[in-house]
């Protein structure tokens, strides 16, 4: 980009531009350094450890996050321009619902391993109740996001913007009912009291220092990315010119930040290592099942 651009970037007062503020250039690099570094760690580890659903999650979350960046160091340069600004709008609310599919699908496989019967749900149900909850949560920012981008009309802006944060909202929601899901699980694990009979004594799983780091990091990114919702919420009903939404600080910090934290922990305390490979699971998974007896193993599931 020309020195000149950046000079009359610079010139531009906060009022000619849609955030309110003009994003800066530094800030938007290093996310989109950690945002790739990120992406390409989990597609490495996801295809060494086999775990292949975490492509169309946490690296997904990631290529989305990229595109908002990019958005944004657009504007950095160009900050007048209204097709930055909206793409960065929409990805970066959008973007963070994958990974959040992540935190869904890994409390199922600790209550799976740890035992079924100190669960009110079955590991299935967990997965099928919370994914489900994610993807509305998804297609209805999508849709929300779309509509405002696509519109140059206040009324049909507005419109979009008051859709995503139902969105929003809807996904806050799910993850309080998660949140609250594992902890009664938790809660009941280590008070060894089962919310149904234990079916034999191969149904109680070791919580080994693997399974503690695993969900103390399951903990980690669901708290920020709890953070992260509520600034969302906060922020899209605050208005598309509020105090909020123009404050670029607390942007960074409260959702570029809280999503690179999130994503971060799952690189460093990936399941691939803490649960095992694919194929490891598989295998005492198996060697579990065959100490239960078959008349009783639906209800694990």
């Amino acid at each position: 980009m020309s020195s000149y651009n950046r000079t009359a970037a610079s010139t531009v007062t906060t009022q000619q531009t849609a955030y309110g503020y003009v994003p800066h250039e530094g800030v938007a690099i290093l996310f989109l350094t950690l945002f790739a570094l990120s992406t390409l760690l989990h597609a490495a580890q996801a295809a060494y450890f086999r775990m292949w659903w975490l492509l169309p999650t946490a690296c997904l979350c990631g290529v989305g996050e990229l595109v908002g960046w990019s958005g944004r160091l657009w504007s950095s340069f160009s900050p007048r321009a209204g097709n930055p600004y909206m793409m960065q709008i929409t990805t970066t609310i959008i973007a963070p619902t994958p990974l959040i599919a992540v935190n869904f699908i890994l409390l199922a496989r600790i209550i799976r391993r740890l035992g079924p019967a100190y669960s009110r749900l079955t590991p299935k149900w967990y997965t099928r109740i919370f994914l489900t909850c994610d993807l509305i949560a998804l297609v209805v920012q999508g849709g929300g996001g779309g509509l405002a981008a696509s519109s140059h009309k206040p009324k049909t802006i507005q419109l979009g913007g008051n859709i995503m944060l139902g969105g929003i909202i809807f996904q806050f929601c799910a993850i309080c009912a998660y949140t609250a899901c594992g902890l009664d699980f938790l809660r009941h694990y280590t008070s060894s009291r089962p919310v149904r009979p234990l079916i034999s004594s191969a149904e109680r799983g070791v919580l080994d220092a693997r399974l503690k780091l695993m969900i103390a990091a399951l903990g980690f990114s669901t708290f920020v990315l709890f953070i992260r919702s509520i600034y969302r919420i906060v922020e899209l009903a605050d208005g598309w010119t509020g105090t909020i939404i123009t404050t670029e600080i607390w942007f960074n910090i409260f959702d570029g930040g809280m999503v690179t934290l999130a994503i971060w922990a799952m690189n460093i305390a990936h399941p691939g290592l803490l649960l095992g490979s694919a194929r490891s699971a598989d295998t005492r998974e198996g060697m579990y099942m065959k100490q239960i007896p078959s008349s009783s193993r639906s209800s694990l599931v």
